[in-house]
């Protein structure tokens, strides 16, 4: 990225972080939009997390109230049906490998069209439970495309002593989008009584527009790279944190929503309170994980992750028993906010690859390789999570999960790399 020169202070003189900082203190709020240009590719990079963060923002305010509203779903029923949505998770390696020639920015933008097809279908055209199954794949499929190639593209327009700065302002931006669909949701399901099919459409939109503006951004050289199925030993333990990652997140992506809507009657309205905390939490601490990354480095930040994980798991598993059930509500819903807003530290596992790649082009397809092994656990644990909570209860659910968090922090202590 290239900085202008100020006329009382010399960017030269300052790192590239500090620049970059000191200048946009110095942009009136207007800047952005001001000094387009100069930045092109990642200011419209930057546009299109903002329309796909609402996009996915009400996509996650509603899908599991719409699941138990229209279709009844058992907690059995709901864990199995994980492995169709995580599927496409599962094979993203040979979809990025068929797809290499396009490049990651148009990867993403046909990932971005397919989310909003697969909103589109889930508001439009699920009238039975197995056609929501096609659906809700099509919609797993697009973000699926996104995920990898997201902090690739981020990192391919920026230096490497900025990478977690930003990535963290990538972050941010689609954050704010999220704030814009928990607003559109509470407002809209309180007020306006709208239905699920109008908050799908309206998402479908905002995907298309995401999809637009990865499309009016320019390739670069380093966006053309093969993308390849790498094992290398180098890789292992990112390998092996992926896996753990999948398995713990997948806990809490599938049954802490369910234990809000089945035990304490949650609405998409709270659901849309709840992500607006998230949001407005996550959009400092993103930027703040982004900056840890860069000045204490990638184990540092998993470990806090890890610790903070586990304490998460046991406030699900054992505040209902401790407490009554109004102060167990909030610690569960308190525990749901912290645990979303840690999502950015995914940051940390993708710039732990870069640092360590070999060469730049095995970076895309070692996050693709990460991602698909994440989905193996996250296609096979939910399974074993529902038929756990419909013998035991939920809180066995979230003891397992703090057991593979202690893991996850045993695994996290072992990165090496130098600050």
């Amino acid at each position: 990225m290239k900085l202008q020169k100020d006329k009382n202070t010399d960017p030269e003189l300052l790192d590239n972080e500090q620049a970059e900082i000191l200048q946009h203190a110095k942009k009136p709020l207007f800047a952005f939009f001001k000094n387009f240009h100069s930045d092109r590719n990642f200011n419209l990079f930057l546009i299109a997390g903002l329309f796909a963060g609402v996009g996915g923002g009400i996509n996650s305010s509603i899908f599991n109230n719409y699941l138990n509203d229209i279709f009844k779903l058992s907690e059995n029923t709901r864990g199995f049906l994980e492995v169709p949505r995580e599927a496409p998770g599962f094979f993203i390696m040979v979809i990025l490998a068929a797809l290499s020639f396009l490049g990651d920015v148009r990867i993403a933008m046909f990932g971005m069209a397919a989310a909003g097809l697969g909103m589109l279908g889930l508001g439009m055209l699920s009238p039975t439970f197995a056609f929501m199954i096609i659906w809700m794949m099509m919609y797993s499929l697009g973000t699926h495309m996104v995920m990898p190639v997201t902090p690739s593209i981020g990192m391919s327009l920026s230096n490497q002593e900025s990478f977690g700065a930003r990535l963290g302002t990538i972050s941010a931006f689609s954050l704010s989008g999220s704030i814009v669909a928990y607003v559109f949701i509470f407002l809209g399901f309180n007020f306006l009584h709208i239905t699920y099919q109008t908050a799908f459409i309206t998402g479908t939109v905002f995907y298309l527009f995401a999809a637009f503006s990865m499309g009016l951004m320019k390739r670069g050289k380093s966006e053309t790279r093969k993308v390849k199925f790498i094992f290398r030993k180098r890789y292992t333990l990112y390998y092996v944190l992926s896996v753990i990652s999948g398995a713990r997140n997948q806990i809490f992506m599938t049954f802490a929503p369910w234990v809000l809507i089945k035990v304490f009657g949650v609405k998409p309205q709270l659901f849309a309170i709840l992500g607006m905390v998230v949001a407005l939490v996550s959009i400092g601490t993103r930027k703040l994980i982004g900056k840890l990354i860069d000045t204490r480095g990638e184990r540092f930040v998993l470990t806090v992750e890890a610790v903070l994980l586990f304490a998460i798991c046991l406030g699900y598993a054992f505040s209902a028993r401790i407490f009554s059930f109004g102060v167990a509500a909030v610690i569960i819903a308190g525990c749901y906010v912290i645990d979303n807003s840690m999502s950015a530290v995914e940051m940390a596992r993708s710039t732990y690859v870069r640092k360590i790649a070999v060469d730049l082009a095995d970076v895309t397809p070692t996050l693709s390789t990460g991602v698909s092994l994440q989905h193996i656990a996250s296609m096979v644990i939910p399974v074993f999570g529902g038929l756990l909570w419909a013998a035991i209860g939920y809180q066995a659910v979230f003891i397992a999960a703090a057991v593979i968090a202690f893991l996850n922090l045993i695994l996290s202590r072992k990165i090496t790399l130098e600050v």
